[in-house]
């Protein structure tokens, strides 16, 4: 059964709506551990200082490099008195159209799930926000850290994604290389139909459910396969096959060609 990650009130107007937050995704990443393979016994992570010392759990403390080497060191109760004012408020102070945010902001999602009694006030919110177009901003303090969040509105319920600051994007700009892009010659408009044809020849409506993590299902299979016993022999993977591209025309006119007949 699913546990509420955190519980509150979300607050629209002067309506205050009882909520909880359930994670929107369960990760599924095959986890390995560190195994000894002479003993088969798991390998336990210690911790050492620059000398080679090792160093007890309790005699660690926080610091924050401000040059090389320089550290400025922090107590709990220094940290903790930056942290902000605990509150189990998710107050929306703004609605904005959904397309005026970069998805690059999106992090964690979280359905948002009411208390019985408010029902009525989460259903006008939702119904609400699908007419408008429209996506909640708000600020939300969870294990001792503010997020700014938006709410979406989904066919079932509201969604609130964790989101990054600003000043926690990197831009394309700083990037190495990032001015080669301007400096490069434009695409011919030859080049840019045969381009849109490809596009045009591999447009589909998204269905989620058609695509697998084929990597993590393979390394189950195998896993499982070694825990019953049976062998399991990797083999090289097949030999790529060579592709004679003369230019990128030729390229776009092969990929297109591919596309139709798949």
């Amino acid at each position: 059964m699913a546990r509420a990650v955190w519980s509150g009130v979300l607050s629209f107007g002067l309506v205050s709506i009882p909520v909880k937050l359930y994670s929107a995704v369960s990760k599924k990443n095959v986890k390995f551990n560190q195994i000894d393979s002479k003993s088969m016994s798991r390998v336990r992570q210690k911790r050492f200082n620059d000398e080679g010392e090792e160093v007890e759990f309790s005699d660690i403390v926080k610091g924050y490099e401000i040059e090389k080497d320089s550290y400025v060191i922090l107590t709990d109760a220094e940290i903790e008195s930056a942290a902000p004012e605990a509150s189990r408020n998710i107050d929306i102070s703004a609605f904005v159209l959904g397309e005026q945010i970069d998805p690059i902001f999106y992090d964690s999602a979280y359905h948002l799930i009411p208390d019985e009694v408010s029902i009525k006030a989460y259903s006008l919110l939702r119904e609400a926000m699908v007419e408008s177009g429209r996506v909640a901003i708000a600020k939300v303090v969870m294990r001792t850290k503010q997020y700014l969040v938006a709410l979406r509105a989904t066919e079932e319920t509201l969604v609130m994604s964790t989101m990054v600051y600003a000043d926690e994007v990197v831009a394309a700009s700083s990037l190495p290389g990032s001015s080669d892009l301007e400096s490069t010659d434009a695409p011919s408009k030859a080049e840019v139909e045969m381009a849109n044809q490809l596009i045009e020849n591999l447009s589909v409506d998204f269905d989620p459910e058609s695509y697998h993590d084929t990597h993590r299902e393979k390394l189950l299979e195998i896993i499982s396969e070694k825990a019953s016993g049976e062998l399991q022999i990797i083999g090289s993977s097949p030999d790529e096959e060579e592709a004679a591209v003369l230019d990128l025309m030729e390229a776009l006119k092969a990929s297109v060609e591919k596309a139709k007949s798949a």
